[in-house]
């Protein structure tokens, strides 16, 4: 000890050097502003979400238009097996009914109205029909979406998309009428096909 000052007394009393400079330690930013976003950050993600919508959304209407156009052609194509396995079981012929105007179609038993022969004709009034039988669980009738359209029905080569009516006979040795079937949703387009001598559906994707 000097001057009988405490230890330490000298140090804490003295003067700085008058040419020493003493910085202030930097304050720490505002809180407010740690978690912000630069504008260029805020555009480059408005940019990814554009370009993202601007790829889903074609493809989220496709599958809109996919649907409903699956189960019709879902539905034509069970029907029509339907139609078939009821004439080899029961030895009668069946008959599926086309309303293009109202984009439906049921499974019916033809009436039997020659008695050569014990079918009904092509373009037989409704009342010679009944609904047919067997299991409750088969699709026997369906209507189309309204996003469904008929472009071509062609029965027997004739023409039916116009028309009221058209019927498409499945006999009991497993053959049936001649039927082309086009129908499309959107941009998406099914062909089905009926083949005479198996009165198999056979489906095809134009586009």
């Amino acid at each position: 000890m000097q001057n009988g000052q405490e230890p330490g007394a000298g140090r804490r009393g003295q003067i700085p050097h008058p040419g020493r400079v003493f910085r202030s330690q930097p304050s720490p930013p505002d809180a407010r502003f740690k978690g912000a976003f630069t504008l260029l950050e805020i555009m480059m993600v408005v940019a990814i979400i554009g370009l993202m919508l601007t790829m889903g959304v074609p493809a989220i209407l496709r599958t809109m238009h996919q649907e409903p156009l699956r189960k019709a052609v879902n539905d034509v194509v069970n029907i029509c097996s339907h139609a078939r396995a009821q004439a080899v079981l029961h030895s009668e012929t069946t008959t599926v009914v086309f309303h293009p105007q109202s984009r439906e179609m049921t499974l019916a038993v033809l009436a039997a109205t020659n008695a050569l022969a014990g079918l009904a004709p092509p373009d037989a009034p409704a009342n010679e029909t009944k609904p047919a039988s067997g299991d409750a669980s088969a699709l026997n009738s369906t209507q189309f979406a309204d996003s469904i359209t008929i472009d071509m029905l062609d029965v027997n080569l004739l023409e039916y998309k116009d028309a009221d009516e058209a019927r498409v006979r499945f006999y009991p040795d497993g053959t049936c009428d001649e039927m082309t079937l086009i129908i499309h949703s959107g941009d998406q387009y099914r062909k089905i096909t009926l083949e005479v001598p198996t009165g198999l559906a056979s489906v095809e994707v134009i586009r």
